[in-house]
C-alpha cells in the first residue's frame, strides 16, 4: 500500500538484522547460575528456598554451582517451590546493559517529511535508528474513504492520538467511529486501517508503530 510510510519498510530491514545478531549470540545455558538468580529474584535464603522446593540445601547449594545437574523430578520440585514454569527456569535471563544515552529532539515542525496522496506524514526522532517505536505526526488529507484503493496495513502494533480535528477510523473487521480531540486507539496494524478527516480543517493525529 503506497500510504505505508516508508520509514516502517526500513524499519523492518533494520530489526531483522538485529534479531539475527543477537540469535548468534546466545550463550549456553548455566542451569544453576539460573536458579541462584531465580532465588535471589525473589529474596530467598538458601535455607527458605529449602523449605519451599523440599530439597535439602546442599542439593541447592551444588546445583547453583554447578556441581550436580538436577534430574527431572528435582526440576518439578524447584519450579512448584519457586512458583514458576519450565521455561523460566531454561530461558536465558535478559542482561542489563544500563542505560544507552539514546536520545533524540525534534523541534516543531522539523521533523522528516513524506507526503502522500492521503496522509502527510513528518517522522520524528529520524536521527536514532533500529527503534523500537516509530513516532509520527500526521496531517489526514483524506475526505473520503473512496480516495483509497485498498486498505494499509502493515506489520506492528499503532498508537492513534487524535491531536486536533476529528477523524473517521476506519478498521477492517469494525464498524467506523468517529475520533475527536483528546480521543485515542491501539490496534494491530495488519488489520486493514484508514483515516478520514471529518472536521472542517484537516485533523492532525499522533502515530507510534511499534
Amino acid at each position: 500500500m503506497s500510504d505505508e510510510p516508508f520509514f516502517l519498510k526500513e524499519d523492518k530491514v533494520q530489526v531483522t538484522r538485529a534479531e539475527t545478531s543477537t540469535e548468534a549470540e546466545v550463550e549456553p545455558l548455566q542451569l544453576g547460575k539460573r536458579v541462584r538468580e531465580i532465588r535471589l529474584s525473589q529474596n530467598l535464603t538458601l535455607e527458605e528456598a529449602s523449605k519451599l522446593t523440599g530439597l535439602a540445601r546442599s542439593t541447592l547449594s551444588k546445583i547453583e554451582n554447578e556441581q550436580i545437574s538436577p534430574t527431572f523430578s528435582v526440576v518439578n520440585k524447584l519450579v512448584a517451590g519457586l512458583g514458576i514454569d519450565i521455561p523460566q527456569l531454561f530461558s536465558q535471563p535478559k542482561k542489563n546493559q544500563g542505560a544507552t544515552g539514546r536520545r533524540d529532539i525534534t523541534r516543531k515542525g522539523e521533523g522528516t517529511p513524506h507526503p502522500t496522496p492521503t496522509y502527510e506524514h513528518e517522522l520524528l526522532a529520524s536521527q536514532l535508528t533500529s527503534k523500537k517505536m516509530i513516532p509520527y505526526r500526521t496531517v489526514v488529507r483524506a475526505r473520503s474513504f473512496d480516495v483509497y484503493p485498498e486498505w494499509v496495513r502493515h506489520d506492528g502494533e499503532e498508537f492513534l492520538y487524535i491531536e486536533s480535528g476529528s477523524v473517521l477510523f476506519y478498521t477492517e473487521f469494525y464498524e467506523p467511529i468517529e475520533l475527536f480531540e483528546g480521543d485515542s486507539a491501539y490496534y494491530d496494524c495488519a488489520m486493514g486501517h484508514a483515516l478520514v478527516s471529518s472536521s472542517e480543517e484537516d485533523a492532525v493525529v499522533i502515530w507510534v508503530t511499534a
